[in-house]
């Protein structure tokens, strides 16, 4: 199956100049999000996991779903003021502006192996947000795990020291 073809592209989204990636075509249809699900999981392969953590808000759609067929909690990682409880947070850097990412200090206990998803890799602040939060838990990361990635933008980069693996590439 062609998951490329449930990727809507939208232009000057958020604000201008910006091609956004649309995944929402893609978890309307029954097919391809089954799809999606089963690769996103096989790129783990046999690699023990005991915490999947997700970036709010796509990172939850597959990342709840990718917990369950891996056996292992889920952990959202989500923007400033979301979660109820003592949180950690850790500012970064978007395409276009600033932001950070909160964690419940108590998410991932030390040496628990984590699964990172979002739904995509642009310039890789995010993810690397998201990867310092979890290691400053102590948490070892498996693998970051993404249904695209946009290479133009280099986030992998960003990323040297983790397992970087994408379904889709543009």
């Amino acid at each position: 199956m062609n998951l490329s073809e449930y990727i809507r592209n939208v232009e000057n989204f958020p604000k201008a100049g910006v091609h956004f990636k649309d995944i929402t075509p893609l978890l309307a249809n029954r097919e391809a999000f089954n799809f999606c699900l089963q690769e996103l999981a096989a790129m783990v392969g046999n690699e023990k996991v005991d915490k999947v953590v997700g970036i709010e808000s796509r990172g939850f759609f597959f990342g709840m779903l990718l917990a369950q067929k891996l056996n292992a909690g889920f952990v959202p990682i989500r923007k400033p003021g979301k979660l109820p409880y003592n949180t950690l947070k850790e500012p970064y850097q978007l395409e276009y502006g600033m932001d950070a990412l909160e964690i419940h200090e108590d998410a991932i206990k030390k040496g628990e192996r984590v699964l990172l998803h979002d739904d995509v890799l642009a310039t890789g602040g995010t993810a690397r947000a998201a990867c310092k939060l979890i290691e400053s838990l102590g948490g070892e990361i498996v693998q970051c795990n993404f249904l695209i990635e946009l290479e133009f933008l280099k986030g992998n980069q960003k990323l040297q020291n983790q397992t970087v693996k994408s379904l889709l590439k543009y």
